[in-house]
């Protein structure tokens, strides 16, 4: 798929563009010593069969961390279930124009200006298309996240199912996997680590009300789910929510051609400032995960009190069609289908009617969701099982939030209960309240997986720390050959002075 730029603006596209960018990239590697020689040794019996690390999911936090690992000289490698080239939501199911983020953030750039998205843009499209762009398109983000796989030989393998992560006590977790690239066929993966680098939906997936689930499964979708449009043509739709899902699915409807929208919105006004940016500083990237819980949990809460904005272009986007229409302090407390086939919608202003309905209802921490995880969900520790949350401060979904190490590793609620389970690393969102937006913000990610791949390095070095000591023990190559030099005879030793004292001395007993 080829990026395109702002037609209005962009000039054609320059087919040196890119190759020369790469040369330079190519060249700051080089300058850089990336990626290092792998030096974590290799276990006998297991040889090449046993990653260091192993990392489930294959979007933009996936890629950042692999390439990082592998910079660092350890053998890692990414699953995903995805078809190439469509690993995470951007060309999938994310219905946004453009990305909320600035344009200037540097992303999962690991801090070499070659592999920037500006970098990549301008190389195609020059400065003057850089300078006219308010933000990035979604699916050139895209585009930008397959020629980075590209560009950094990434070792991904696609249409890879996760179907158990088995922690073992013997310092390996085992991955049980499914190949539909090969009929299905069932196989196993060891690595001494494995990363869960599973997006937004992380340890659990989309929510819905539970009286969602009586209406006709043709009916009604979540925004997060693959649905198509042009099915909405000519009907009602009504759109539960108020955040930027639920702007995105309402102007994909009604573009589509849809009827009317009717957004239900439970908040008598939609927030009106994204508070996460007042705290958008170097201090927070790196300094979050180690502030005391009280603090922690008093951001994150806050956080989730005041919501964040739908963004303004995306609410304009709705809001300019005739048919849209905003119900605000409009609670949805259930639904049923009638007769005739409508589905009647229970509100706080009373019945609405509507052909379709689309959840924009959020992500929860579900580990009933994940059977892949059913090997350790049970033993994990959340921040419920230590932290009381401060008075006027209940959250539950933060209470259920796993409550990881520094490494973002989990922890067991009962200490040896689940041997390996520290080798499973939480790198997706339910990681927020322990370490922040590393896991997953375009802003953070370089930090948040530098931070990550580094720790795990230092793991390997520490678990090998005797196996590296007799590999020094046993290194041999010599430095000189014994030749480089002819030894000295050596000269005999003169006291100056005391032979100066000697003759003063013979001076004053001479006649």
């Amino acid at each position: 798929m080829n990026a395109s730029p702002n037609p209005s603006t962009a000039p054609a596209p320059s087919p040196a563009g890119l190759p020369a960018l790469e040369d330079r990239l190519r060249q700051d590697l080089a300058w850089l010593g990336l990626p290092a020689k792998r030096w974590v040794p290799v276990r006998e019996g297991q040889g090449d069969a046993l990653l260091d690390v192993a990392i489930v999911g294959g979007g933009m936090a996936g890629l950042a961390l692999l390439a990082t690992l592998t910079h660092l000289g350890l053998r890692a490698r990414i699953y995903d279930r995805s078809p190439a080239g469509f690993e995470g939501p951007w060309a999938t199911t994310a219905r946004m124009e453009t990305l909320r983020s600035p344009k200037e953030l540097t992303g999962p750039a690991l801090g070499l200006p070659a592999l920037t998205f500006r970098a990549w843009f301008e190389a195609q499209f020059g400065l003057p298309a850089w300078d006219a762009l308010d933000k990035i398109p979604r699916l050139q983000w895209a585009d930008y996240l397959r020629w980075y796989r590209r560009v950094l030989a990434l070792d991904v393998r696609n249409e890879q199912q996760v179907a158990a992560v088995l922690p073992r006590a013997d310092g390996v977790v085992q991955l049980d996997l499914i190949d539909h690239t090969a009929g299905g066929r069932r196989y196993a993966v060891q690595a001494r680590h494995v990363v869960l680098a599973t997006g937004r939906d992380g340890l659990g997936g989309a929510w819905v009300p539970d009286w969602a689930h009586a209406l006709p499964c043709d009916r009604w979708a979540h925004s997060s789910d693959r649905w198509d449009a042009t099915r909405l043509e000519g009907r009602r739709v009504a759109v539960i929510g108020g955040g930027a899902s639920a702007m995105d699915a309402a102007a994909t409807a009604l573009e589509a051609g849809a009827a009317r929208a009717d957004l239900l919105i439970r908040r008598p006004d939609l927030p009106r400032v994204n508070k996460g940016k007042g705290a958008g500083n170097p201090g927070m990237v790196h300094g979050f995960w180690q502030l005391p819980d009280a603090w922690k949990w008093r951001l994150r809460n806050y956080l989730n009190r005041q919501q964040v904005p739908p963004p303004h272009g995306s609410t304009l986007r709705v809001s300019r069609h005739a048919n849209a229409h905003f119900h605000l302090g409009t609670p949805v407390v259930g639904a049923t289908q009638r007769a005739d086939g409508v589905l009647r919608l229970d509100t706080g202003k009373g019945p609405l009617a509507a052909d379709f309905v689309i959840f924009s209802t959020g992500f929860r921490t579900d580990w009933s969701q994940r059977p892949e995880f059913a090997a350790f969900a049970g033993q994990v520790r959340v921040w419920r099982d230590r932290f009381a949350a401060p008075e006027g401060m209940a959250d539950d979904e933060l209470a259920e939030s796993p409550d990881l190490g520094p490494l973002f590793e989990f922890q067991p609620k009962t200490p040896g209960a689940c041997p390996g389970l520290e080798r499973i690393h939480c790198f997706n969102y339910a990681a927020s309240l322990s370490h922040g937006a590393a896991a997953g913000d375009i802003p953070q990610i370089t930090d948040g997986a530098q931070r990550l791949a580094r720790g795990l390095a230092g793991k390997l070095l520490a678990e090998d720390a005797e196996l590296h000591f007799a590999a020094m023990q046993r290194y041999a190559e010599p430095e000189l050959d014994g030749d480089e030099w002819t030894p000295a005879e050596f000269p005999p030793y003169v006291d100056a002075e005391a032979e100066a004292k000697a003759e003063a001395g013979d001076r004053e007993v001479s006649p």
